[in-house]
């Protein structure tokens, strides 16, 4: 049976990812922090980044590495200290594995790395980004590009190498959606600045299928934008899931200001944003099961 490896698999992604791939038959192994953690289904490995440690069993048995640990980009505002912490926790961890695999005998046959949309940095233009375009030179253009260029480093060991690069990731279970439908619900939903922001997102069904789809087709290689086909503005969002919850959108938007005391410089996550192309991934053969942001919010908000 064919073993996956995943890196940050306690988190929103990686719980659901582990989940869909044990049902499609895989067996799974998660890096984890915790020493002699059991579980009946999934194999649990202790490593250390601070202190460059990795059970020898997890690299040797894995046919598929799947990396997604990183602190959260948007859970604390952007001092120095948390930027740096962001850009390491990326960058360390991808090499401590990469470390591992070369003290190894054992290969494994693909690298699948998250990455994110704010490689193309954080603007709101016309411009609809794609694959080749270069990365910003903001804070997250150069994260992104720095975690991108560590995933390369197994491409040189002649390890087949895909990096996702993700948008907003909507779930039931939490992160970006939850936090977006709370004031709603209280009556008080409102756009973010002007409005006019994109915000380029994706079920985690369809994120989940994706990885699935990187491990299966041998032809995939290099980055892919990880996001739902359709465009929608941060205006456009904020009315759709109102009108999904059945609630009122009158609230006046939160002015720019407001929001950049409140969060300071991470603030420009939630008031820029641009379009992003889902075009390479969909020429690849994917076939998005929530295209659109109609259908997307019906599944997990009347679900919920």
């Amino acid at each position: 049976m064919v073993t996956v490896l995943v890196s940050g698999g306690n988190g929103l992604i990686g719980q659901h990812l582990c989940q869909r791939l044990m049902e499609k038959g895989y067996n799974v192994g998660v890096l984890s922090r915790t020493k002699n953690k059991s579980d009946a289904k999934i194999s649990n490995y202790y490593w250390d980044i601070d202190k460059q440690e990795i059970e020898k069993e997890a690299i040797e048995t894995a046919d598929y590495i799947i990396h997604l640990a990183g602190e959260n980009i948007g859970e604390k505002r952007w001092t120095s200290k948390r930027k740096k912490k962001i850009l390491e926790s990326r960058h360390a961890s991808a090499k401590l594995i990469i470390e591992k695999v070369n003290e190894s005998n054992h290969k494994p046959k693909a690298f699948i790395s998250a990455s994110a949309i704010g490689y193309y940095g954080a603007i709101t233009s016309d411009h609809i980004f794609i694959e080749t375009d270069s990365p910003a030179q903001d804070f997250l253009g150069e994260t992104c590009r720095k975690w991108e260029e560590i995933a390369d480093e197994f491409k040189e060991l002649g390890i087949r190498t895909v990096k996702l690069r993700t948008g907003v990731v909507l779930s039931k279970h939490g992160g970006a959606l939850a936090k977006m439908m709370s004031p709603i619900r209280m009556g008080i939903g409102s756009t973010l600045g002007t409005g006019r922001q994109y915000m380029p997102w994706i079920h985690i069904e369809d994120l989940c299928n994706i990885y699935i789809k990187a491990i299966e087709d041998e032809k995939m290689q290099g980055a892919y934008n990880a996001v739902a086909p359709e465009h929608k503005t941060n205006l456009e969002f904020t009315k759709s899931l109102a009108q999904t919850l059945d609630k009122p959108f009158w609230f006046p938007a939160i002015p720019s200001f407001v929001l950049k005391i409140i969060f300071g410089k991470m603030s420009v996550m939630m008031l820029k944003g641009s379009r992003v192309s889902s075009g390479k991934i969909t020429n690849a053969g994917f076939n998005f099961r929530f295209p659109d942001l109609k259908s997307a919010l019906k599944d997990l908000v009347r679900n919920a």
